[in-house]
């Protein structure tokens, strides 16, 4: 049985994060709608080989939250989990994680490998782009507490589902359990558009900035779009492996997962 830890951001906010297995670490950042518990499986899987970190990103689950929201902060709060870890650490980071563990491996700091799994960059036209409002928009709902709407805002225009689908899925109980991060969900935001969220290139100082080895993945059943986007960030960066995952979609398997990340991490 894992026990909650809690470690010290830079601003001094309380990040909780737990840790099971033995071995080199590897700490898994969460996207969208995630905290700690959400990654427990995947770090079941991994635990045999590592010792795997998972933790609440601030404002989510046992973690603080301390005003005004900024990207730097949260890449703080990593760099304290690493901390935490002995001072050098594996990433792995899935979606919008993905991206914040990208972020914080650009800023140099004791990341000894990274792996990412879709991080959900709009860098063509084979989907359209996010709203020009997307984030303020998701801080209006927040700020007037209206939790299910920032779902339902959320899977049609970041996932892309048609309305008439997202509304009946609005009362099942897979959406109950989502509003208790609702409110976290523009922070996902504000990092992806540090990145490319309007078919524009991704930012060209990765190639200089990120120079850990890297493994990019992608699911065989994704959307074309998120295949693009995996693809653009194998050719920008310097020391990367590419891997598609067949028969996985975005929300994919620990199992499936957990032997391409053993065998990238080892």
């Amino acid at each position: 049985m894992t026990v909650a830890e809690m470690t010290t951001s830079t601003d001094g906010t309380a990040i909780v994060f737990e840790r099971t297995g033995e071995g080199t670490p590897v700490i898994i950042v969460g996207g969208a709608f995630n905290d700690r518990h959400s990654a427990a499986p995947l770090a079941e899987q991994l635990a045999p080989s590592f010792t795997v970190y998972t933790y609440d990103r601030r404002g989510r689950g046992d973690s603080g939250f301390t005003e005004p929201y900024a990207v730097e902060r949260e890449i703080e709060d990593l760099e304290a989990v690493i901390e935490a870890a002995g001072g050098s650490a594996a990433l792995f980071g899935h979606s919008s994680g993905g991206a914040l563990a990208l972020e914080t491996t650009a800023r140099g700091l004791s990341v000894s490998r990274l792996a990412m799994y879709e991080p959900p960059y709009i860098v063509d036209d084979t989907r359209p782009p996010l709203p020009d409002d997307y984030v303020q928009h998701l801080e209006a709902l927040t700020a007037a507490g209206k939790r299910r709407e920032i779902v339902g805002y959320f899977m049609t225009n970041a996932v892309g589902m048609p309305t008439e689908m997202v509304e009946p899925l609005l009362d099942s109980p897979m959406v109950a359990d989502m509003e208790r991060l609702a409110h976290t969900v523009s922070h996902d935001g504000r990092v992806m558009l540090r990145g490319s969220m309007y078919g524009q290139p991704l930012p060209a100082e990765w190639r200089d900035s990120v120079t850990a080895p890297t493994l990019v993945m992608d699911g065989g059943n994704s959307p074309e779009w998120l295949g693009n986007t995996a693809r653009s960030l194998v050719t920008l960066l310097p020391d990367v492996t590419y891997r598609t995952i067949d028969g996985q979609d975005h929300a994919a398997a620990p199992d499936a997962i957990a032997p391409v990340l053993e065998d990238f991490l080892r």
